[in-house]
């Protein structure tokens, strides 16, 4: 880059002798020199300028500007993925991805400014004005440094006006992204509720909008240009008028030195046209880098301690002392709950919808850390130890199951990647879906399709159960893990998660109670607060909330098997 910075200043001082070599003759000769030694010396600099220097200078900042994205990219990745849950709950997946995917583009577009655009023009400003102002005289100076200082103003103070044109022109993007990605990744409710149409009128309405503040930023670009250009001709015409005149007049000054004029004062004009550009284009980048500054400050609201420790597996026992939670902090979902599981046995929680059952799932996983309260696995408070490595003894099926868009193999191997095929097998097998897949054309290559869109919801969650089987955890949670399973499968599965289960401390939430009968202790929660407990024969002889939802369900299934059987006779 300095080579070429050299080069530069340079051939301007080489066309000048070139110049004056073809319009005054030799005093000795009276005859015009030939100086073919400088035109070959010229184009020897321009072959070496554009054909060497410059494939070697992109050749070298490859390197650089894919090491910076790659790192920029990882390192942004790896901190969404540390995230707490309540950060990716609150935020839009198309927007998160936009400001990945710009702030990136940024990164690298800004270091590729700074290095190797402001720096050569600024090299080449240096060197032309030490150059100018030791040739010519004050006049020359002071048109050359009042347009430079007028273009220069006029440049920050338009750049400072544009900002919240483009803020407001990256606010319109963010919206019109995340609404589209949104969309696509809701397409079944779409066609649900036959909203095709609705859709397509609000990412039209999106898109216009977007449109609409780019052409309205590009509009005042072409003005602040236009005013420039007229600032910087007005600098180059009376500049040359001046050394025309003094030429004119024999006033010491050459052609040629018309041209050196010409040419260093573009050399010190066409610059700050550059740098205008890369300014504006650079505090564009910080503006489109602010989201993705906001999202690499955010902290990730359940963190290590400091003096966190290694989790060490023992007993299996798991307790909650005085737990209160609530995601907002007037509206608490858990109230001062506590409960204990004995290592190995099975607790479950039954209660109606939003009484916190799925939320101590989540504290428990430690997506949230309690409001008040401890959590404890094998006397070891939960916030003291390292989340992977008791994460690492944890397995999860949850609700609503979500799979990656790859095969059904690595889906199942998503529960420990290192496990070998027949170890994958045995765990589909357990969670009586093998016999499923093998009936698929590709098998266990079989495609899920987007979030597992291709496998019903009985087979989304059999997937699920089987990885988490394959992991081999020494605590199982169960969130309603066979609520998509209908009746005959979720016999069939029931004996292999009890297999899955045996020996391993256990908390399930059901909303089916015929599947957790044979549970050690069944805990009824009723606003956030624990209302009953105990087995499924104390709790029906106590007659209480339990009884009275066996005895509902005991009644929805008779009525459903009535018409089961009536439907077959007729």
């Amino acid at each position: 880059m300095l080579l070429q910075r050299a080069i530069i200043v340079y051939m301007p001082l080489n066309n000048k002798k070139i110049v004056d070599s073809l319009t005054y003759r030799n005093s000795s000769t009276n005859k015009f020199d030939f100086r073919w030694d400088l035109i070959v010396f010229y184009a020897v600099l321009e072959f070496l300028n554009y054909n060497i220097l410059y494939p070697v200078r992109r050749k070298l900042w490859a390197g650089v500007e894919q090491f910076t994205s790659r790192e920029a990219q990882v390192k942004l990745y790896e901190h969404l993925l540390n995230l707490s849950l309540r950060f990716h709950v609150e935020r839009k997946t198309g927007e998160v991805l936009k400001i990945m995917d710009r702030g990136i583009s940024c990164v690298t577009g800004l270091v590729g400014n700074v290095l190797f655009y402001s720096f050569p023009e600024l090299v080449d400003i240096l060197f032309s004005a030490i150059f100018f102002t030791s040739t010519y005289d004050y006049r020359f100076v002071s048109i050359t440094f009042v347009t430079m200082i007028l273009y220069t103003a006029f440049s920050l103070l338009s750049t400072k006006w544009q900002k919240s044109q483009m803020e407001e022109r990256i606010a319109a993007d963010d919206d019109f992204s995340a609404m589209g990605v949104d969309s696509l990744l809701n397409f079944e409710t779409v066609k649900y509720y036959n909203a095709e149409d609705y859709e397509t009128r609000r990412y039209r309405t999106a898109l216009e909008k977007s449109q609409t503040t780019e052409l309205s930023q590009s509009t005042m670009y072409d003005l602040i240009y236009g005013v420039e250009s007229i600032i910087t001709g007005s600098g180059q015409l009376a500049g040359s008028l001046l050394c025309a005149y003094l030429i004119a007049q024999e006033n010491g000054l050459t052609v040629g030195d018309y041209f050196l004029f010409a040419t260093y004062i573009s050399q010190l004009t066409s610059p700050l046209t550059v740098l205008e550009k890369i300014y504006r284009e650079i505090t564009e980048s910080l503006v489109e880098m602010d989201k993705m500054f906001d999202i690499m400050e955010e902290k990730p609201e359940v963190c290590d301690h400091p003096d966190a420790v290694d989790y060490v597996s023992n007993a299996g026992k798991i307790e909650l002392k005085s737990v209160t939670f609530g995601y907002t902090k007037d509206q608490p979902v858990l109230k001062d709950v506590s409960f204990s599981v004995p290592p190995g046995k099975t607790f479950a929680f039954v209660g109606p919808s939003g009484s916190g059952k799925s939320t101590i799932i989540r504290l428990l996983f430690r997506f949230y850390d309690p409001d008040s309260g401890q959590i404890l696995y094998d006397g070891q408070d939960i916030t003291k130890v390292k989340q992977k490595s008791l994460r690492r003894h944890l397995g999860v099926v949850p609700q609503d199951t979500v799979l990656f868009n790859d095969t059904v193999s690595y889906n199942i191997r998503y529960g420990r990647v290192d496990a070998s095929e027949e170890e994958m097998i045995e765990a589909a097998k357990a969670a009586d879906i093998h016999k499923t897949i093998i009936g698929f054309t590709d098998g266990y290559d079989a495609k899920v399709g987007e979030r597992g869109l291709k496998l019903s919801g009985g087979e989304k969650q059999r997937v699920a159960i089987a990885r988490t089987i394959l992991k081999s955890p020494s605590f199982v949670f169960l969130d309603e893990a066979t609520s998509s399973l209908d009746t005959h499968t979720e016999r069939n599965i029931h004996a292999s998660l009890q297999q899955a289960c045996r020996g391993k401390t256990t908390v399930v939430i059901a909303h089916r109670l015929s599947t957790i009968i044979g549970a050690d202790e069944i805990i009824v929660l009723k606003e956030g607060r624990i209302a009953e407990s105990g087995s499924h024969n104390e709790l029906l002889a106590k007659e209480g909330i339990y009884f009275s939802m066996w005895m509902q369900q005991l009644t929805s299934e008779q009525l459903v098997t009535s018409e089961a059987t009536l439907m077959e006779s007729t």
